[in-house]
């Protein structure tokens, strides 16, 4: 139910799925098993896969912390958008890769679940997208020395309030990796 018009394909994002972003993450491995299954899905149904990559004086292009983990790889012809802000369609390209597939609902995983995970969903929301966050497929590190909460926690909480978001013409929900459905909301 997207606000963009002429644009009814849905499109999985894997966001900052990078060494240096998800060593020692809560879930890791489970979380990139399920972006695997995930991928293996929309891929055998002619979904888009569109990735996004986090580069900045901790993450240093071309650098091994800025690469993505060796268990998730890129499709020969699937999109990487570079970033270097928490909204992945902030002074990226991002808008136009989802625009030229006809895009107008993302499914979205990666990291972190506090910075470019909330920010991006919010950014696809207010630019007319419908957003599905993938509940048991987004992570976070753990900042309780900074006055967190628990990964466990930071992820919890995100999944319970994106499963309330909405806005006029658009839709948003929390689902689980079983639950995923690659046609346009409805």
């Amino acid at each position: 139910m997207t606000t963009l018009p002429e644009r009814p394909n849905t499109a999985l994002l894997v966001i900052d799925m990078q060494n240096g972003v998800v060593a020692g993450t809560h879930n890791r491995d489970r979380v990139i098993a399920n972006i695997n299954i995930l991928l293996g899905r929309a891929r055998a149904e002619g979904v888009p896969v569109v990735w996004v990559q986090h580069s900045d004086e901790g993450l240093p292009q071309g650098s091994e912390p800025w690469q993505y983990v060796p268990e998730l790889v890129r499709g020969e012809g699937e999109p990487l958008v570079q970033k270097r802000y928490g909204d992945s369609f902030e002074d990226t390209d991002l808008e136009t890769v989802l625009a030229e597939r006809g895009v107008g609902r993302l499914v979205v995983t990666g990291a972190q679940t506090d910075v470019c995970i909330r920010s991006t969903l919010h950014g696809a929301l207010v630019r007319g997208y419908d957003a599905t966050l993938v509940g048991d497929a987004h992570t976070t590190e753990d900042l309780t020395a900074y006055g967190a909460p628990t990964p466990e926690q930071v992820v919890a909480h995100t999944n319970l309030y994106w499963s309330f978001q909405s806005a006029p013409g658009r839709r948003a929900g929390t689902v689980d990796t079983t639950e995923v459905g690659f046609g346009p909301a409805d």
